[in-house]
Order: C-alpha cells, then structure tokens, then sequence
C-alpha cells in the first residue's frame, strides 16, 4: 500500500459515494487508476465494504455508550460470546490495559439503556465495567 492508496482510503472514508471520476480528480491520476486500485484493494481485503453514516437523530436508537469491561480470569471469550448475542451490543472490540473488552452499546430511552446496563452487568464473567455515554459525534 503506497501513499496514494492510503489517500484513496481517506477519501472514501469521507464519502464512499465518491464518484471515481471525482477521486481521480482529488488524487490527481486516471479514472482508471482508480478503479484498478479499488479492485485491488477490494480483492485483498483491504475494502471490505461500503456503509452510511447517519446523523445520530436519525437514528432509532439514539443513545449510543462505550461500556469497558473487565472480565474475571480468563473467561474473556465466553463474556464475548454473551454481549455477542445481545440485541443492544453495537461493536465489541478486545483491548489492553486495565479494561479487556469495549463495548459499543444503543438503546432508544435512558430507561432502556438502563435495563441494558443492569442486564449486561449479570453475565456471569463480567468482573467490572464503566460506561460513558456519547455525547457527540465529530468524524
């Protein structure tokens, strides 16, 4: 992956519904650079996908949160397998540190997200949490 990939994926970040002639413009070399470039990286995996972002009223569930999990011994793959399974469970991603997972929570009510942290906070293997809930989104 050389530079000119690496601003290819930056622009699509910002909007993947770029068109490949404006990214050639942006980039500066052939529509057909483009192309070949996004099939490529497409093959590899690199691209595994396109998705929209929506303003977050726009959004069903609008109360977003990152709860960080600390889990007891060596239990971590069976916490992960129970917040897998949850229907308010966004995202998990397994980190370092003082906290083992982090977990990107959605519920529609304060009051429901309420009953998704009480419920969460019962799986058996979760020693710990805290959670922070977002406030606003920049990028």
């Amino acid at each position: 992956m050389d530079d000119t990939d690496r601003e290819l994926l930056g622009l699509l970040r910002d909007n993947a519904r770029l068109s490949t002639v404006a990214l050639a413009a942006k980039l500066r070399v052939a529509r057909a650079t483009v192309q070949n470039r996004m099939a490529r990286l497409e093959k590899e995996g690199t691209i595994t996908g396109y998705t929209v972002r929506l303003k977050p009223a726009a959004e069903a569930a609008r109360i977003r949160a990152l709860m960080s999990v600390a889990v007891e011994g060596n239990r971590a793959m069976e916490v992960m397998t129970a917040l897998r399974g949850h229907p308010n469970v966004q995202a998990l991603h397994s980190t370092n540190g003082r906290w083992d997972i982090v977990a990107e929570l959605r519920a529609d009510t304060l009051e429901a997200f309420d009953a998704v942290l009480r419920t969460i906070r019962q799986i058996d293997g979760i020693g710990t949490t805290e959670t922070s809930i977002l406030l606003s989104t920049y990028k």
